[in-house]
């Protein structure tokens, strides 16, 4: 399949604002896990600070912004396996959010049956395990819209499951057009909803995240059930919600839970 031909001319011309709120998802656990091997708030609070410093650095212009927003930024690292609009190795850093919860949860549910569908000798989580979804206000003008003409043309690429050669060409070209956002459909989400990769910290409009909540997330050999109590939501996504990818359609689904721990 011939990559699409996208020059940085082209990509300028292409540039349109954008303004919308966004979600992300994280393990709820990115704070409190260090909470267990210390005695007290201080303890953990200087644990965290040195832990800190064995991270990449964060670049200059990302430092003023929530850890959640800056972390994506971090460049000090290789990135172990590329991402749509991310190569492999030491490269600029990508914030991939949603415009919707419910599409940002539907993308981290396939990334966790792809897991185990990886892994297919781990049994499945006895108990749902807890994320934190934020939201951030994200204003720019300099977005590229893959989803509207003349970029949509070339969607078959953009919406590849596995092969992001032709979005991370894109995003390579887009950096040089001094594109800040890249907008584009979701390939995981059954809705169809939309994503976007932020590629610089500039179009952050606010330092932390706007709004919370707390998602409790289930897989089993059924699939995945997600669970926001606060505001209510429930989104189910059965035996054959991402099954238009090969890698989730052959797995394993058969293993049984984890092993309960022993009371002592």
């Amino acid at each position: 399949m011939s990559s699409p031909i996208w020059t940085r001319a082209a990509l300028s011309s292409e540039l349109r604002g954008y303004s919308s709120l966004c979600w992300r998802l994280v393990e709820a656990q990115h704070r409190y896990s260090t909470l267990k091997l210390t005695d007290s708030n201080a303890e953990q609070a200087l644990l965290e600070e040195l832990i800190e410093e064995t991270k990449p650095g964060i670049p200059a212009e990302c430092r003023h912004l929530h850890f959640l927003l800056a972390t994506p930024f971090r460049y000090g690292a290789a990135y172990p396996r590329g991402s749509r609009f991310r190569r492999a190795g030491r490269t600029p850093g990508v914030f991939y959010a949603a415009e919707q919860v419910t599409t940002a949860v539907a993308e981290m549910a396939f990334y966790r049956l792809l897991f185990f569908s990886e892994s297919p000798d781990t049994p499945w989580p006895v108990n749902a395990a807890e994320y934190t979804a934020f939201s951030c206000a994200i204003e720019t003008a300099a977005c590229l819209d893959l989803t509207r003409p003349p970029l949509v043309q070339d969607a078959h690429h953009w919406l590849q499951r596995q092969d992001y050669s032709h979005c991370q060409a894109l995003a390579d070209t887009a950096r040089d057009a001094m594109a800040e956002v890249i907008r584009y459909q979701s390939v995981r989400d059954p809705q169809h909803g939309c994503n976007i990769a932020v590629l610089s910290c500039r179009p952050f409009t606010k330092r932390e995240p706007l709004q919370t909540q707390t998602w409790r997330v289930r897989l089993s050999a059924n699939g995945v059930q997600a669970l926001c109590e606060f505001p209510a939501h429930a989104v189910e996504y059965g035996r054959d919600a991402f099954a238009d990818d090969p890698r989730i359609a052959g797995m394993k689904r058969e293993r049984g839970p984890a092993a309960r721990p022993r009371s002592r």
